[in-house]
Parts: C-alpha cells; sequence; structure tokens
C-alpha cells in the first residue's frame, strides 16, 4: 500500500478554493431553467406539468451521473473528470440557444445536466485533501457552491430583460468553459490519486467501489439528502413562478426574492459542516428536520376565507401569510436545509473512508433526483388540486417521513448498544457492522446506554446527577403545561368583561373541553417515551403549546371571533394536559424504588403549580400592555377600563421557547427504556392498572377538576366578593402538598395515606356543602374557602400516594406473574409497566378536568345550585375509601404486609 503524502495548507486551499468556484459556476448553470424556465413556458405555450418536467430535466442527468462521476473521480482524479464534466454540460448549455421545439429543448437540457454531476466529483476529490475530524468543514464549504443558484436568480433576470433567454445560455456557457480550462491549469492531482500514479497501484475495481451500496443506511442517507438538498434545489427553481403567481411580482423581483432561499440555503452549508465536526452531524439533522417541519407547516396552509352563517349575519375573516413573513420563513427553512446539507455529507468520509466516491455519488445523485422528481409533482399536484400551496404539503409530509425513519433507526441503534460495555463500543452505535475493528472513547451522548438506579454505586457515582437535572428541567416544562391547559378557567371569567356574550353553561364548557381534551390525549401520551425517547418527545409536547398560546392571543382581541374558535382553542389546550402522563412516564426511569415516590411527588407537585402560577399571574399580566405594539391593542371593558386579555396566551410564549430548549439540550434518553406499543398494552390485562385508574381519578381527577371550576364556581357562588384575587392559593395547596408529602408515602406506605386521604376529602366536601348553605356571604365565603383548601390539600397528598403505589404493586405483580425471569429482566419489566399505568392512570384521571367543571354547570342549570354535583363526588370518594381499604390496605391484601415492613415488594433484589 503506498504511502500518501500529507498536502500542505496551500495545497488544501488551492484544492478546496478552486472546486467551491468551479461548483458555483456549475450550480448557476445546472438552475439556469428556474429564470430562462419562464421565458422559454412562454414562447412554446407549456403547461406546468411540461415546465415542470423540462425544469427538472437537467436536475434528472445532473442527478443519475453522480454515481459513477464519483467513482469516476476515485480512478481517475478530479482534475481530470472535473473539466471535462464542465466542458460536455457547457457545451449543451451553448447549443440550448439555438433549440426551437419542446423536444430539442430537453434534449439540451440533458446535457446542460451534467454541470449538477460535478457535486460527487468534488466532494470525492476535496475529501481527499483533508483529515476526517475536518472534513465536515471542508465539504461544508465546498457545498456552498449551491450558492449559484442564487448568482443565477441576481444576474440572469436583468440579462434576459436587456438581451433575451438566449443570450443567457450563451454567456453561462461561456464562463464555464473558461473555469474548466483554468481548474485544469491550475489543480492538482488529490493526494491519493498522485500516490496511486507514483507507485503503479491499480484502482479499486467497479464491483468493490459499489459494494458498500448494499448497506440500508446508505439509503437512509439518501432519503436525508433528498429533501435537504433535492427540496432545495426544487424550490430554487420552483420560487420565481410561485412568487409571481402568488404575490404578483415581476421576474426581477422574484428572481431576486426566490435568492434569497438559495443564499441561506448555500452560504451555511459551511457553518454547518463545522457544527456537524463539533457536535456531530445528527444533532444537526433532528434541529434541520424539527425546524423544517414548523416552517413547511406555516407554509403549507392556504390563504383561506371563512364564513360562519350567524344568527344576526355572516361572520368573516380569513388567514393569508403576506410577502414578507414568507420570505423570512423561506429565508430560516433555507438556512436549516444548508446546515443538513453538510451533516449528510459528514457522515460520509467518516463511515465509508474508502468509498467516499460511490457512497457520495449515490446520495448526492438521489438527493438530485429531488430536484428532478420534486418540480414535477408540484406541477402536477398544482395542476390538480389548484393550491399554491400544495408544493409545501408535499415537503412537510416527506420532511415528517425522513424525521420519523431517522429517529426510529437511530433509537433500534440506542437500543441495540444498550448493555453493552461501552469501552468496546465504536465511535458511534451505528458504525459497529463497519469499524468492528476500531476501539474509541465512549462518545458524549444523549442516550444513557447503561442505567442502573438500583446500584448503589453507580447512583452515588453518577446517577443521582443525570437523574436530578433530567427532574429539574421537566418540572418547568411541565408547569408550563399545566399554566397553558388550564389558561380558560381564568379567561373564561373575563370574557363577558370584554364583549363577548356567552351564556353560563358555555362558560362551563369552555373551561371544561381542556380537560377532555387533554385526558384524551394522555391515553396517547402515556405510550409516546419508551417509543420516542424522553428528550425528543418532552421538546416535542412543550414546543406544541405554542398553538393555543398564539391562538388564545389573537382570537381574544376581536368580540366578533366566533364560539366555535374558542371551542377548538380550548380543546387546542389539551396538549398541556397531555404532557403529564408522558412526563411521569420518563421521570419514573431515571430514579431507583426508594426514592420514586418522592421523584414523582416534585415533577407532579410543582408541575401542576403551573395552575396556581397561571391563576395568579394572569389576573396580573392582562391589566398591562407587557409586550407594547407587539401585543396588540386593550380591549375596552363594559365599566370602561382596559384589559389585555391577549396576555393570558402570549405571556408564556418565551418561556416555553426556553423550557424547549433546555428539554433538547439538557435531558437524557435511556436506551434500555425503549419499548413498543405492543409491549406496553399488557397493561390492559392487569386488573390493577384499572383499580388505580379509580382511584387516581378521585385523586388528580379532583385536583386538576375543582382547579378548573373553581374561579367561576366561587364568581358564581359569591358575586358580591371579589374572589379571582384568591382562588390561585387552592391549587397552590394542591400542587405543594403533593410536592411536599411524597416522603410520607415512601416512609408509611402509599395505600395506608390514601385511605386515610379519601375519609379527609369527604369531610372536606361536607364542610363546602355546609358553607354553601348559609346566607352570611362574607362569613359564608371564609368557610367555603378553607374547606376547598383542605380539598385541595388532600388531594395533592393523594396524588402522591397514590402514584407511590404503582411501582410497588407492579414489583410484587411481576414476581408473581414471571416468576421464571431472572432479576435483573423482572426489574426492568415491573419498570415499563409502572410507567406505562403512571402514564395511563393519569390520563383516566385528567377526565376530572372535564367532568367536574361540566357537572357544576349541570347542576347549576337543573337546580340552581351545585349542591347536586358535590353530593355525586362525596359518594364517589366513599367508594374509593372503600377499595383502596379493600385492595391493599386490609389485612391479607395485596400492600398490608409490604407497608408495615413484614414483607419485601418482590423477590427483586434491591441491587442487580
Amino acid at each position: 500500500m503506498p504511502t500518501t503524502h500529507i498536502p500542505s495548507e496551500a495545497d488544501q486551499n488551492r484544492a478546496i478554493g478552486l472546486s467551491t468556484f468551479a461548483f458555483t459556476i456549475c450550480f448557476a448553470v445546472w438552475t439556469i431553467f428556474a429564470i430562462i424556465g419562464i421565458e422559454i413556458k412562454a414562447e412554446l405555450g407549456l403547461n406546468d406539468t411540461q415546465f415542470g418536467l423540462l425544469v427538472g430535466t437537467p436536475i434528472l442527468t445532473g442527478s443519475l451521473t453522480r454515481l459513477f462521476l464519483g467513482v469516476w473521480t476515485d480512478q481517475y482524479g478530479g482534475r481530470l473528470v472535473f473539466p471535462l464534466t464542465m466542458l460536455a454540460s457547457a457545451t449543451a448549455t451553448f447549443l440550448l440557444s439555438y433549440a426551437d421545439t419542446y423536444f430539442l429543448t430537453l434534449v439540451a437540457a440533458l446535457g446542460l445536466g451534467l454541470a449538477g454531476g460535478c457535486f460527487a466529483v468534488g466532494v470525492a476529490y476535496v475529501s481527499k485533501w483533508y483529515p476526517q475530524e475536518k472534513q465536515g468543514t471542508a465539504l461544508g464549504f465546498f457545498g456552498m457552491g449551491n450558492v449559484g443558484a442564487a448568482v443565477t436568480k441576481f444576474s440572469a433576470p436583468f440579462v434576459m430583460v436587456a438581451l433575451g433567454w438566449t443570450a443567457v445560455a450563451q454567456i453561462w456557457a461561456a464562463v464555464l468553459g473558461v473555469t474548466a480550462i483554468a481548474f485544469f491549469i491550475f489543480a492538482k492531482d488529490d493526494p491519493d490519486f498522485a500516490s496511486r500514479k507514483i507507485s503503479g497501484e491499480k484502482p479499486k475495481s467497479l464491483k468493490q467501489q459499489l459494494e458498500p451500496l448494499k448497506n440500508q443506511q446508505v439509503w437512509r442517507f439518501s432519503l436525508y439528502y433528498f429533501f435537504v438538498f433535492g427540496a432545495f434545489v426544487a424550490l430554487a427553481l420552483w420560487l420565481p413562478k410561485y412568487l409571481m403567481g402568488v404575490y404578483g411580482l415581476d421576474i426581477k423581483m422574484a428572481g431576486i426574492l426566490a435568492a434569497t432561499f438559495s443564499l441561506s440555503a448555500s452560504l451555511f452549508r459551511a457553518y454547518g459542516g463545522m457544527l456537524s465536526d463539533r457536535y456531530g452531524a445528527r444533532k444537526v439533522m433532528y434541529t434541520t428536520f424539527g425546524i423544517s417541519l414548523l416552517c413547511l407547516f406555516m407554509l403549507s396552509y392556504p390563504a383561506t376565507d371563512y364564513v360562519i352563517h350567524g344568527i344576526e349575519g355572516d361572520i368573516r375573516f380569513s388567514t393569508s401569510m403576506s410577502l414578507i413573513p414568507f420570505v423570512i420563513t423561506v429565508f430560516v427553512l433555507g438556512f436549516f436545509m444548508s446546515l443538513g446539507k453538510a451533516a449528510v455529507y459528514k457522515h460520509i468520509p467518516v463511515y465509508y473512508p474508502g468509498h467516499v466516491g460511490s457512497v457520495g455519488g449515490m446520495v448526492g445523485m438521489v438527493g438530485g433526483l429531488g430536484g428532478f422528481i420534486l418540480p414535477i409533482i408540484f406541477g402536477a399536484v398544482s395542476d390538480l388540486t389548484g393550491i399554491w400551496t400544495s408544493c409545501f404539503m408535499v415537503l412537510f409530509a416527506l420532511v415528517g417521513i425522513a424525521l420519523a425513519w431517522m429517529h426510529f433507526a437511530v433509537r433500534q441503534m440506542e437500543q441495540d448498544a444498550a448493555g453493552v460495555d461501552q469501552r468496546s463500543l465504536p465511535e458511534f452505535p451505528e458504525m459497529a457492522d463497519i469499524h468492528d475493528e476500531k476501539v474509541h472513547k465512549e462518545p458524549a451522548s444523549k442516550v444513557l446506554h447503561q442505567w442502573e438506579p438500583e446500584d448503589q454505586g453507580f447512583w452515588d457515582d453518577k446517577g443521582a446527577k443525570i437523574a436530578q437535572r433530567n427532574l429539574w428541567i421537566s418540572i418547568p416544562c411541565l408547569l408550563l403545561a399545566f399554566s397553558v391547559w388550564m389558561v380558560w378557567s381564568v379567561v373564561v371569567a373575563k370574557l363577558p368583561l370584554i364583549g363577548f356574550d356567552y351564556s353560563t353553561d358555555q362558560l362551563f364548557w369552555l373551561a371544561a373541553l381542556p380537560g377532555l381534551s387533554g385526558a384524551t390525549l394522555r391515553i396517547f401520551y402515556s405510550f409516546m417515551v419508551p417509543i420516542f425517547g424522553g428528550r425528543l418527545w418532552t421538546t416535542l409536547t412543550t414546543m406544541s403549546l405554542l398553538i393555543p398560546s398564539f391562538g388564545i392571543g389573537y382570537a381574544v382581541q376581536n368580540p366578533d371571533t366566533p364560539y366555535f374558535i374558542f371551542l377548538v382553542l380550548a380543546l387546542l389546550c389539551g396538549f398541556g394536559g397531555g404532557n403529564f402522563a408522558s412526563s411521569m412516564a420518563n421521570i419514573s426511569f431515571f430514579f431507583p424504588k426508594r426514592q420514586k415516590g418522592n421523584a414523582l411527588a416534585l415533577n407532579a407537585g410543582l408541575g401542576n403549580a403551573g395552575v396556581s402560577v397561571m391563576q395568579f399571574l394572569v389576573p396580573i399580566v392582562i391589566t398591562l400592555g407587557v409586550f407594547g405594539f407587539m401585543g396588540g391593542e386593550p380591549q375596552v371593558t363594559t365599566d370602561g377600563g382596559e384589559l389585555w386579555v391577549q396576555n393570558a396566551g402570549f405571556i408564556w410564549v418565551p418561556f416555553i421557547l426556553i423550557s424547549s430548549a433546555l428539554a433538547w439540550f439538557g435531558m437524557n434518553d435511556i436506551a434500555s427504556a425503549k419499548a413498543s406499543f405492543a409491549d406496553q398494552a399488557v397493561i390492559f390485562q392487569r386488573k390493577h392498572n384499572w383499580i388505580m385508574c379509580f382511584l387516581y381519578t378521585g385523586t388528580f381527577g379532583s385536583f386538576i377538576g375543582y382547579a378548573a371550576g373553581f374561579p367561576l364556581l366561587t364568581k358564581i357562588a359569591f358575586p358580591d366578593v371579589d374572589s379571582l384575587k384568591y382562588v390561585f392559593l387552592g391549587p397552590l395547596v394542591g400542587a405543594v402538598s403533593r410536592a411536599a408529602t411524597g416522603w410520607i408515602s415512601d416512609k408509611w406506605g402509599g395505600g395506608r395515606v390514601t385511605f386515610w386521604t379519601f375519609l379527609l376529602m369527604i369531610a372536606a366536601v361536607v364542610g363546602v356543602l355546609y358553607f354553601l348553605g348559609i346566607k352570611d356571604q362574607e362569613g359564608a365565603f371564609w368557610g367555603f374557602f378553607a374547606m376547598f383548601m383542605l380539598l385541595f390539600f388532600a388531594t395533592g397528598v393523594g396524588n402522591a400516594s397514590t402514584f407511590q403505589m404503582i411501582p410497588v404493586i407492579m414489583r410484587k405483580e411481576i414476581g408473581r406473574l414471571m416468576p421464571g425471569l431472572p432479576a435483573n429482566e423482572q426489574l426492568r419489566n415491573a419498570e415499563k409497566e409502572s410507567a406505562a399505568i403512571i402514564g395511563f392512570t393519569s390520563a383516566i384521571a385528567a377526565y376530572g378536568a372535564f367532568f367536574i367543571p361540566k357537572a357544576y354547570g349541570t347542576s347549576i342549570s337543573m337546580t340552581g345550585t351545585p349542591d347536586g354535583a358535590l353530593w355525586a363526588f362525596l359518594t364517589f370518594y366513599a367508594g374509593c375509601a372503600f377499595v383502596t381499604w379493600n385492595s391493599y390496605t386490609r389485612r391479607g391484601s395485596l400492600l398490608h404486609d409490604i407497608e408495615r415492613g413484614r414483607e419485601a415488594a418482590s423477590p427483586i433484589p434491591a441491587t442487580v
């Protein structure tokens, strides 16, 4: 094997400088139809589908030839292959100016497309000059040649207006030809090729070069590039036409604005390479796909006019994205696409160092095919639907598929790596089959491949620190979730003051619907952490709170907003309610049995405090214009005052963004916690799952239901008392008691604490009924308020105690149901089932947020008082107390001996 000399910095700079300039000119030629195609379409009378085929034809050639051009570069050197490819493309571009039929134009476009194939040549050539740790930056810098699309969009419209489209083709061809000659004269052979020439060694055969293409991983990378590069090329070609059609711009302005996208999707590619070298390509790809999904969702929504036929006439409103927000959103999309392009190609020389040409060519070919296929799809979908934004709908679906495939592949790799000695792992888990002989240091990763909290040594060494960090990031995320979930409990009390004429029953519906949707979402959320990973799921669910926050902020500013819109927004607030199930399931994996009760109590209790934080903060911020002109004008109240009710939604936005970032960068996934839905669905066969659903509905269902209905109930029952300044104390008492009393259940047993809690709740409800019957408003209010504080306190204690019971019950049950499993497998199954049951019981219990306010409303509408609802609650608590005693605390029941220290929770040892 010949020794390859180490290139000097001057040689490296020469190689990357010449290659990047040459690729810029190639890309300018490759995307020329984005401008001249519009004139050719008018001249030849083409429809949208024919135009899409013409625009995509050069992309087809440039894509299909990339594989072979990459292989030839490895075999014959980039110094020869690069200029020959450019000369062939220049010739076809010049001949294009003489084509006078659609067929001849397509033939010329095929030859012109060779310019796009130069990318594979440049990747194979440039990567040979740099060591592995700098290849991401080097290839990112080379990829900045994509800016050639912006060069064409900036300059070609002016040349075309002055001299015609044929002059554009001839000038671009001449520049490309001169660049080819200059490259051949000034470039040098790459180190590998030069070394082979000296030694006489033959290059690898075509079969050897193509060997890695059988790996599924290569095709996964290809799909990534199909989006980040193929969609970039497609949009670069499609945007001028889109801007002219949607916003009525002329060709020059459309070209300049479209160049904004091309610039952002090109210039930052070098930065993407630097980020990939420093933080890892996988993190960059996650960020790229996540932000792209958000941007494309916004771009996909078509301009729509709504007409609702109301009782007093039609109610009209519309949604659309104006030009400036569109350009900004497209710029952001392009920026993250540029990062993603660099990240994809960071993988290739690391995973396949001896096959950069073939693998890079294949990935580039599939990506380039995206630039061919997608414009055709854009045209066909546009013709079929007649909707301008249909092109962005296609890309939204594409990036969603890419993100899902990437995440599930990564999770499978992490699961396969769990339990393996970390010192024996290669640099990346997915490289295990490629570089078995290499041993690397353990990478800094957000995935915990080894997690044994029951091992005291492991826990003291590093487990406790990691678990605490995840807990204290989870708490503010959950607090915000509860704040958004229950925000309607305060907003509904203010709507009549600012001109919304809704009945009492309609207001109770708005207060109740978040509970209904939140509880339903919890059913699904409770199974998501083992499927997606706690870190990603916490980030996504926290970000989802932005939707109802913005929606409320805009809707309350217009008294003509239909009631239907408020119903939808109330349902969307359920995103916050769903978060609890996944948050609790996630945190339960991190802590050992002896600390689960307290950890879950802190997470849930301080998270529950979001209700009281909201009920305290919102009445304050709606009286102040805290966001200035950005927050909108105040609403004039019926008594002549001013309120900024929109702040009830807007106030959470900055905190949601900060918490989402903390979750993504600070939390961890546990590889061994991975499980499919089928694995977790076994809990539906466990009778204790359903018993705990019943009991937790009595504790948490009561807490969240009372929190949702307390402000409005107090205002209706005591209209002469300014009660809204006090109601936040109820949820606060419940949240604090939950966070502060988890240790009691850890010490004395959750079953015993739960039983006495229900007896206390029965007494508190009796007190509420008594004070509602007193005629003295002032005295009755304070007695009523005190009884509700006692009720909230009891629900908090019961929330902590019921959750403490679940892991203990499942350890006992798994030992009985699966006695043949090794101890560590019993523990793992008990942990997974406990997490699923915790999530599922929280889902069922959350329906209390709907039923309690709705029961108040129904009782008041039928009898004029809420007494009927309260008597129903009291009867339910009596049933809960009996079930707790019969199943868990009486002599001979499941937990009786365990909670008295007479029996271990299960045969699972404390240290595995």
